[in-house]
């Protein structure tokens, strides 16, 4: 079995959005290596269809599929107990399906790159005497606040003491796992040995930049081996702002284009959160009665719950479509505010196109990163109350188009904007020189 081949195994955590940031870096890595370098991509059947559905066939990717925990004959888990059957399959599925990988490339591993969230990466690697990379697929906040769970868990208060955070932040903003009963269950447990074992890696990379949260960077390096910011990923190459004219089947763009500057209310909620029809139908009769432009991406199972007669009454100034070009429409002058469930893609997608937004988080790191945009970035708001109802939607909204205060959360995230722009500038660039560091890590190991 030859070792003088770089041999990369991808370790892919298959649910929400963190199996497809996982190939971009990939994607955006393979330039930089020696032409025959193998990737050996480990993820469910499920995932890896998705994901490589929408994405141009990678020669350099052997793509594997690893057990997703369900037994044969069993139906199709959803939702938190496909997450818990998966993480009672680990490691044991990754391991199998490896060797299986090293054995039909006759190429020994040189590099693990997995996402952080699984922690026994550290151990395989070390058995291979290989180095282990960490991805972390959403903000330093949120790394921080996992590093910090022995403390938050042992007093409130402590809150208060965790670097680079506002005096704002509160129990209810963390991650449900980070403040579970108890740290046994499977996620909770899982996240907890991640940010025990994280020292291990050689590297943690991130999907941000340095300059986005200085003081929880400068804490994150005190802590870690490595800690290599090396986004905005969306904006790290200039040929994804631009869209395929022939891709925008709903006309976006070109009704975007008949819009005053900075008049369009965009909403989206990601691909996995459904919306509560109450707060459906408060946000649908609060754009009716403001009258003001916006594009609502919006599945079908939600159009069904919009009042009766609103698409037609709302035709000559509003779209709704049920799937959005999202990095066109964000990256479009006409576009004013964005509304959103704070998901980490969506929040960076926002400051990289310098659109304000409005916080209306659900799970995970929803609401650490919605109380980051309203109370340490100052870019945007949270839903009053935190849920939609027509009087708080038509407050928020107003906030952007009617107020002071909107102008000043517009400065700032434009001011963010340009910061992130000069992190991924070609000469200095801190995301920039972040990735060299990362391609070199990948680049010069060799397995013994």
């Amino acid at each position: 079995m030859t070792t003088s081949q770089l041999h990369i195994a991808l370790l892919a955590f298959p649910f929400g959005s963190h199996a497809a940031p996982l190939l971009t870096l990939v994607q955006k890595i393979t330039p930089f290596l020696p032409s025959n370098t193998i990737f050996s991509f480990f993820n469910t059947s499920n995932s890896n269809s998705s994901i490589f559905s929408k994405t141009p066939n990678q020669e350099n990717i052997k793509i594997y599929n690893i057990w997703d925990g369900v037994k044969q004959g069993n139906d199709t888990p959803i939702g938190r107990e496909a997450i818990e059957l998966f993480i009672h399959s680990t490691p044991t599925n990754f391991e199998k399906t490896m060797k299986e990988a090293e054995e039909e490339t006759g190429v020994k591993f040189s590099c693990i790159i997995s996402d952080a969230f699984l922690w026994f990466s550290s151990e395989f690697a070390n058995k291979m005497n290989i180095p282990w990379i960490a991805f972390w697929t959403a903000g330093s906040c949120s790394l921080s606040i996992h590093l910090y769970t022995d403390l938050i868990r042992s007093n409130d208060e402590t809150l208060l003491k965790i670097p680079g955070f506002s005096s704002t932040l509160k129990m209810s903003d963390m991650p449900p796992e980070v403040i579970a009963e108890s740290l046994k269950g499977p996620m909770p447990s899982m996240l907890y040995n991640m940010a025990i074992n994280l020292h291990k890696a050689n590297a943690v990379v991130l999907n941000s930049f340095e300059e986005l949260d200085p003081i929880i960077n400068k804490d994150l390096k005190s802590k870690l081996q490595k800690v290599l910011n090396i986004g905005p990923l969306v904006i790290l190459s200039s040929n994804n702002v631009f869209l395929d004219a022939n891709s925008d089947e709903s006309g976006c763009i070109q009704w975007l284009d008949n819009q005053k500057e900075r008049s369009v209310v965009y909403l989206s909620f990601g691909t996995v959160t459904t919306l509560p029809p109450n707060e459906i139908i408060a946000i649908a009769e609060a754009l009716e009665d403001k009258k003001m432009p916006f594009i609502w991406s919006l599945r079908d199972n939600g159009v069904k719950i919009l009042p009766k007669g609103f698409l037609e009454r709302t035709n000559e100034y509003g779209k709704i479509i049920s799937w959005a070009p999202q990095l066109e429409i964000l990256a479009h002058r006409s576009v004013g505010v964005f509304v959103t469930h704070c998901g980490w893609n969506s929040i960076l997608e926002g400051i990289s196109y310098g659109v304000p937004m409005i916080c209306r988080p659900f799970f995970g790191d929803q609401k650490l990163n919605s109380r980051m945009v309203e109370s340490v970035w100052e870019i945007g708001l949270q839903i009053e109350g935190g849920n939609f109802t027509k009087s708080g939607t038509i407050s928020a909204l107003s906030t952007f188009f009617n107020e002071e205060k909107g102008k000043v959360l517009r400065k700032n995230v434009e001011g963010l904007k340009e910061k992130a722009l000069e992190a991924v500038k070609l000469d200095n660039g801190s995301s920039i020189e972040n990735f060299k560091v990362l391609v070199e890590l990948v680049k010069c190991h060799k397995p013994t």
